[in-house]
């Protein structure tokens, strides 16, 4: 087992390095999580209840973070989970604006969809559902520029 995780780094691929390409698969995995949040939000758009609605936005723009995440976050060796939020405060200020926002409104949706229901409204899910479209954007602008 030793043996393994002292061969690990050096299997790894490192990003940090402008001269290393990224993998096919990295890209075709960050269209694929830009086409979900696509259609989440969507998906979202026509929902008739505000909390699917919510529910549908938060989750839009949690994969557009995820595709984020995905082309310009480095592999590190992380002892304990961190939120895809806390993560993307990392990589600037733009991003953490966006992270402060998101991380809160997940906390409203958990707990929206735990039965606190009155938590929210048609104008917080519209403005939620506009605020996701307007990060989807942000995310797929990153995106592109992380892969010049």
């Amino acid at each position: 087992m030793a043996a393994v995780a002292a061969l690990t780094p050096a299997v790894v691929p490192r990003y940090d390095s402008p001269k290393h390409h990224r993998p096919s698969h990295c890209v075709t995995n960050v269209r694929i999580l830009l086409d979900q949040a696509r259609r989440t939000l969507l998906d979202a758009e026509y929902a008739a209840r505000p909390l699917d609605r919510y529910a549908q936005a938060d989750r839009a723009a949690l994969r557009a973070a995820a595709a984020v995440l995905a082309a310009r976050a480095r592999p590190r060796n992380r002892a304990r989970p961190t939120s895809a939020w806390a993560l993307l405060a990392t990589l600037g200020p733009d991003f953490a604006e966006w992270s402060r926002l998101f991380a809160a409104t997940s906390a409203t949706r958990a707990a929206a969809e735990a039965g606190a229901r009155h938590l929210v409204t048609e104008r917080d899910a519209d403005n939620l559902v506009r605020r996701a479209g307007e990060f989807l954007t942000f995310a797929a602008h990153a995106v592109a520029r992380s892969s010049r």
